[in-house]
């Protein structure tokens, strides 16, 4: 474990927060898909996104950002809107197309990190697109649900803004790794 995280920090309260949003995943599911309680669902999706942005301030102001945290944070995010944006495609047949663009950013993203990692030893944290595209794909699913009978028109141009958005991310973030990796290794002062 100390080879994947370095600084040894793994049961941090933002790290549990993490793990929480990964563990209400299959319960969003549930929620909209099994039981078809849309106000629950709402409401565990609402969780889900203050618990992100809870974590993420708790870990800058006590000191608990990790390795872990910054592998953890994005790995739950990304499902859960993965899993969102499956169960609401069957009632918004253009969500499709968000599915195939975030799973396909989804991959690159892990290759690239990976990559990055091993590249340059270092875990990189989410970057300000991301956090937008983030918030705008909650925001997205969110409407979906409170307001299931939105005129077409505006459920189309949600989805659209929220493609853009995703797809713009993939794009910074392809650069922003690619930029890491041409990065001139730090030189080591101990021998002289």
């Amino acid at each position: 474990m100390r080879k994947w995280f370095p600084d040894g920090k793994i049961w941090t309260v933002p790290n549990c927060m993490s793990l929480f949003r990964l563990l209400l995943v299959p319960v969003i599911i549930w929620a909209y898909a099994g039981k078809h309680d849309t106000p629950l669902t709402v409401i565990l999706l609402a969780v889900s996104a203050l618990t992100d942005v809870l974590d993420g301030h708790i870990a800058r102001h006590f000191n608990m950002i990790s390795d872990l945290g910054k592998a953890l944070d994005p790995i739950a995010d990304k499902l859960t809107q993965v899993c969102v944006v499956l169960c609401l495609a069957f009632t918004y047949p253009l969500l499709w197309y968000l599915l195939g663009i975030c799973v396909f950013r989804e991959t690159s993203m892990g290759i690239l990190g990976a990559l990055t990692i091993r590249k340059t030893g270092k875990v990189f944290g989410a970057r300000w697109y991301g956090k937008v595209s983030t918030v705008v794909l909650y925001a997205t699913a969110l409407a979906l649900l409170l307001f299931p009978t939105m005129p077409s028109w505006v459920s189309t141009g949600l989805i659209l803004l929220c493609m853009f958005f995703v797809t713009l991310a993939l794009i910074l973030y392809t650069y922003y790794f690619v930029s890491q990796w041409k990065q001139p290794e730090p030189k080591d002062n101990t021998q002289q």
